[in-house]
């Protein structure tokens, strides 16, 4: 028996965001991240909302990128204190995924991060609150899935949160606010986007219910992510509802291991000054596994599929892998993405020698490869790489080689 989850409404399209007057509670508390909400007005107009709603708001400020253990613990602390019966989460990926976290700490006060991060393991939510979702960039689709990455960094590793009890009751899917992101931003996120269709669709648990998804998502972002990257409003619109279309996808498909190797990778060499952006780490690391992964030929199948929607030619599935591989590179080059490690630069665009050194890596490199393989999303990849194939796979991330194994 398999099971497909979504939020019970998805607004989306012109001025969703006034969706949250419907909303019926006491209290609601707003979790943001670094004041993009507020200095473009969507934070005060939320507010307004709820407060049109009936009800008392609080809020929960300045949730960093990549959120820590350590900002999810306050932050349910204080919903503890607050009692709201409404979370409201907004902005990107990071405040989104830390809300849902805090939720199941607010609801349980005695679940500890190391009970959270146990895969489909978390007790019934919504005995205290139920949670809505406002998504502002086009990439993580955080809104609408079972999944939360949080970082514990002194481990240096994100860590998946995966249950469909974190799924959000409501999504709000409205355009206005992914006009604000930065040209950086619409890059990586694109390419998150793109990864999560894809693995979606060669994933070992995908079935008829995210197949149609995952194909849409990639034709739509096919069309729309480079113009979006330079500047077509339009697109940018687009893309909002692509890249939805993709996290329902894989919230109910699951991912593969360029996903595992990004949330292991991400924050393992942040004592150097930067972190690998996961979006870009997606892109860099997608190509590689679409080689590594095309070995299975139930995979390859399903890749040449994925070229055949995309209309990129290939007189056999070997020809539509070699195909589909270079136009993600090619993607990569318009959105000013690196194709290695070694050539990440500290600020994500490509440079001669990126800010990870070649002798940290490899000194790492055991320790990665064992956490990536133990990484949630491991198991549903089509190809299950033994210790010695992830640490060869992510040399050719670093060095950008041909993976031929």
């Amino acid at each position: 028996m398999a099971r497909f989850t979504l939020p019970r409404d998805i607004y989306h399209g012109e001025n969703s965001l006034e969706a949250l007057k419907t909303f019926k509670g006491k209290k609601a508390i707003v979790c943001v991240g670094g004041g993009s909400m507020k200095r473009f007005g969507f934070l005060d107009k939320a507010i307004s909302y709820l407060e049109e709603a009936g009800m008392e708001v609080d809020l929960i400020e300045g949730i960093e990128p990549d959120p820590s253990v350590e900002t999810v613990m306050k932050g349910a602390a204080k919903m503890l204190e607050f009692e709201p019966d409404w979370i409201v989460a907004m902005g990107g990926g990071s405040p989104i995924d830390a809300a849902k976290a805090m939720w199941i700490k607010y609801e349980y006060p005695d679940c500890t991060f190391e009970d959270m991060c146990k895969v489909f393991g978390i007790p019934e939510l919504r005995k205290k609150a139920q949670f809505c979702a406002i998504s502002s960039t086009s990439g993580t689709a955080t809104e609408v899935t079972a999944f939360s990455i949080i970082t514990d960094y002194s481990k240096g590793i994100k860590y998946p949160i995966a249950d469909f009890e974190i799924t959000p009751d409501v999504a709000i899917v409205d355009p206005a606010l992914a006009q604000t992101m930065p040209k950086k931003l619409v890059a990586h996120t694109g390419m998150d986007a793109i990864t999560h269709a894809v693995e979606a669709y060669v994933s070992t648990a995908n079935c008829d219910y995210t197949d149609p998804l995952a194909i849409h998502a990639i034709e739509m972002i096919q069309n729309d992510l480079v113009a979006s990257y330079n500047g077509d409003t339009d697109a940018r619109s687009r893309m909002h509802n692509a890249q939805c279309l993709a996290g329902m996808a894989f919230s109910n498909a699951l991912l593969g291991i360029v996903h595992s190797m990004a949330h292991k990778t991400g924050a393992a060499f942040a004592d150097f000054g930067a972190h690998i952006i996961h979006g870009a780490a997606n892109a860099m690391y997608l190509p590689k596994v679409i080689a590594f992964n095309a070995k299975d030929e139930t995979a390859k199948a399903r890749y040449g599929v994925i070229a055949d929607y995309m209309g990129l030619g290939g007189a056999n599935d070997d020809e539509k892998v070699e195909l589909l591989i270079a136009y993600l590179r090619k993607m990569n080059d318009d959105l000013n993405i690196p194709h290695g490690i070694g050539t990440y630069g500290a600020d994500s665009y490509p440079c001669e020698q990126g800010f990870v050194p070649e002798e940290v890596f490899l000194e790492r490199l055991p320790e990665i490869a064992a956490n990536a393989i133990l990484d949630a999303c491991t198991g549903s990849n089509p190809r299950i790489p033994s210790q010695e194939e992830m640490e060869k796979l992510l040399k050719c991330c670093y060095y950008d080689t041909e993976v031929d194994f």
